[in-house]
């Protein structure tokens, strides 16, 4: 297998348009000196990615960049006066149009853009967005992409963009990887986007966890009480220059939390103004780069196993009493999971969760299994994590607008909680808990993870960071590798 030099995607990412364009061109003088417009505002985005395969989330817009001029809704909560004009009247909107998309795509410094998709027809039915399954791709290798639109048969500039697949897993190899959460659109503290998107394409990873949260459809005006309004959300957020470069550079890995399908604590046959759950579930697939599964596990290499699970879809109602039937997860998710945590021989399995497992929370919260509502779930996952991988497993959680490192008193089951996406949404914290809490700290971030291979062992390593990418706590773990 070929061995590629490390490659910075931040200096990658800041090519023009020109040099893309010169990429995908047979005629680069052309193209450099007249440089195409690129009508695709809400960037490119790549998602699960395996040894083989791979997702690359595109969309033609109508325009070259989002409204900056457009209204500005700053009163939290339901707005009437938003459902009765155009979303693309709104600050931050970008509307699409209909026509093609294609992908060129190759391995880096080797044939670039070698591999050709056919053009693909977008419209109003799919955001005019389309999803391209890349299959047959080399294990453990940076590929490049250029995403071309076309409209009426006048072809536009392309975007550009990179990921590394995941090495085979029986391979060896160091493994980066970043984990955020929690984002709002009014609190992103820099009008090009959130810090942390920056300080996490600095880190290099191999790939980022979208751990839900998102957008906050209920919480940043105007409030989506539409499905207009909702894709407008996905629209302003994602179209932020910072957010374009960093998802344009590495893969992802996308979850849902209660925000960002339909409003805060919710579950499937509510409904918020004219937005159903339902159509929530749909919004979110639609705009993450996702397969068919809502819970899945992804091997990077010998040492590392994730678990992605879903909080939404198979809930009970929040308002039920708990008991053995009140569940998160639902049967067939849990059965999945405990059975595939038992086969897998990675040296380290982390569960990635939109909420906690562990926390410990704030009093009155009742939506998660850190919270008395969902107790005996909670414990059933807790003690069964105990009895069955006691030494090499962690949870990762989101939701929570705090950092901390907590420790279950009862289970030992050790939790990373990766804080909001920037300083002024931070907050609400109940207080450091020295029963769990081996780190706590009301500040934005995200968690940065390591794993290192030794002669014959492996090293983990979870730096919890600020928003510019500074440690602000550290934990490392040994472990013998198994034959």
């Amino acid at each position: 297998m070929p061995e590629f030099l490390p490659f910075n995607r931040r200096l990658f990412l800041k090519s023009t348009v020109a040099s893309a364009a010169m990429a995908a061109s047979a005629n680069a003088d052309e193209a450099k000196s007249h440089p195409l417009p690129v009508y695709q505002a809400t960037g490119l985005r790549i998602g699960e990615v395996t040894p083989t395969s791979a997702i690359v989330w595109t969309r033609l817009t109508k325009n070259t960049q989002r409204n900056n001029d457009g209204v500005v809704f700053k009163k939290r909560g339901k707005s009437e006066e938003a459902l009765k004009m155009s979303a693309e009247q709104i600050e931050g909107a970008c509307p699409g149009q209909p026509g093609k998309i294609r992908l060129r795509y190759g391995i880096k410094g080797v044939d670039d853009f070698s591999f050709q998709t056919d053009w693909v027809a977008v419209n109003e039915d799919s955001d005019f967005i389309h999803q391209f399954e890349l299959k047959e791709l080399k294990p453990g290798t940076q590929y490049m992409i250029v995403c071309e639109t076309s409209v009426e048969g006048e072809t536009h500039g392309p975007r550009i963009g990179t990921f590394r697949t995941a090495p085979l897993p029986g391979e060896v190899t160091p493994v980066r990887f970043c984990v955020m959460t929690c984002q709002g659109y009014p609190d992103r503290d820099h009008p090009d986007g959130h810090p942390i998107y920056p300080s996490m394409t600095a880190k290099d990873p191999d790939f980022i966890s979208m751990t839900g949260d998102l957008i906050y459809y209920d919480n940043d005006a105007p409030s989506a009480m539409s499905v207009d309004l909702a894709h407008l959300h996905w629209e302003r957020m994602f179209s932020l220059p910072r957010l374009v470069d960093t998802l344009s550079g590495t893969s992802t890995y996308w979850l849902k939390d209660d925000h960002d399908t339909l409003d805060d604590d919710s579950w499937p046959g509510q409904k918020y103004g004219e937005l159903t759950f339902e159509e929530g579930q749909k919004i979110f697939r639609q705009q993450a780069p996702l397969g068919s599964d809502s819970y899945r596990t992804f091997r990077w290499g010998k040492d590392l196993q994730i678990w992605l699970t879903d909080g939404r879809d198979f809930r009970t109602p929040n308002k039920m009493p708990d008991g053995p039937e009140k569940t998160i997860w639902g049967d067939e998710q849990k059965a999945w999971f405990k059975r595939t945590v038992k086969e897998s021989d990675a040296t380290w399995k982390i569960l990635i969760s939109p909420t906690p497992i562990v926390g410990p929370d704030r009093k009155g919260k009742n939506d998660n299994h850190a919270n008395a509502g969902f107790a005996t779930e909670g414990n059933e996952i807790r003690q069964w994590l105990h009895e069955n991988v006691p030494d090499n497993f962690f949870v990762i959680c989101g939701d929570r607008h705090w950092q901390y490192h907590s420790v279950d008193p009862d289970t030992g089951v050790k939790e990373f909680s990766v804080g909001a996406a920037s300083n002024s949404h931070a907050g609400g914290t109940p207080g450091r808990d020295p029963k769990y809490h081996r780190f706590h700290k009301v500040q934005g971030g995200f968690l940065n993870v390591m794993v290192d291979p030794k002669k014959d062992a492996s090293e983990i390593t979870f730096q919890l960071c600020d928003v510019d990418g500074n440690v602000a706590f550290e934990r490392k773990f040994d472990r013998h590798r198994d034959k």
